[in-house]
């Protein structure tokens, strides 16, 4: 006779899993879901890639809700005796804390773009480097920083005299300025934040004109093009018409 054939399942068995971890790997998977999940709802995903890589990010949500799925069912059949356990998705806790270091970081820092108190001494002024193939055919009154910067690669600085501009960005004042020149600037995102860089068009107000917006501030900028001295070369410079303190943009980076 075999005494044990009928024997229940104790919580001692081998092949139970560590709950703890295992409720931890689950709590790990479905916050990061819902995380990810939130930034997409909400907007704030816009803060941290390229638009063009938004559809990895719904992609994401669906492999966590798989994976933390699959793990919930794997506790809760291993209390109905029947759990198998996967030598090959063992993780320590050390991995755990790891994967939840972006769940913690992103839950308790606000998501904010990167902006003027993220720049740190000069900022480019030069398109040329992040698209060497890029035409710019746009109407000059509907290009963007990213773009006037381009086409002034195309020409002389003097052969801009007198275009029209209507530009948006941020306030950046550069150790040294003025009063009367700031930085028109945005970020260029070519996949996310990690390759973020800062770009600008040199502005400068008629004389005897106060600038009282402050650094960081977005603005809308209108004004006319003329070419004039700018860290010691000639460079084209936005005689200000016009300028408005606006909201931040929905996407507030520029793309390569």
């Amino acid at each position: 006779m075999q005494l044990t054939e009928n024997l229940p399942v104790t919580e001692n068995n081998d092949n139970a899993p560590n709950n703890t971890m295992e409720w931890g790997k689950v709590v790990i998977l479905l916050g990061l879901a819902g995380y990810f999940a939130w930034i997409i709802v909400n907007g704030d995903l816009n803060n941290y890639i390229n638009v063009r890589f938004v559809w990895l990010s719904y992609v994401a949500v669906a492999l966590f809700i798989l994976l933390g799925g699959a793990n919930l069912y794997g506790i809760l059949q291993s209390k109905k005796g029947q759990y198998k356990r996967l030598e090959h998705t063992t993780l320590s806790w050390t991995v755990l804390m790891i994967v939840a270091v972006p769940l913690v970081l992103g839950t308790l820092i606000p998501s904010e773009p990167l902006g003027a108190e993220s720049i740190n001494g000069t900022i480019s002024t030069n398109a040329y480097v992040l698209n060497r193939a890029t035409q710019v055919t746009r109407d000059p009154l509907e290009r963007n920083v990213l773009e006037w910067l381009r086409v002034f690669n195309n020409g002389t600085p003097s052969s801009f005299n007198g275009n029209p501009a209507d530009v948006v960005g941020f306030v950046y004042r550069e150790p040294g300025f003025g009063d009367d020149i700031f930085m028109v600037a945005r970020f260029t995102l070519s996949c996310c934040v990690a390759d973020a860089s800062a770009i600008g068009v040199p502005a400068t107000f008629p004389a005897g004109t106060d600038l009282t917006i402050g650094d960081g501030e977005w603005v809308r900028v209108t004004g006319v093009f003329e070419a004039g001295d700018f860290r010691g070369a000639q460079t084209p410079i936005l005689i200000v018409d016009t300028i408005e303190v606006i909201e931040q943009p929905e996407h507030p980076y520029l793309y390569p």
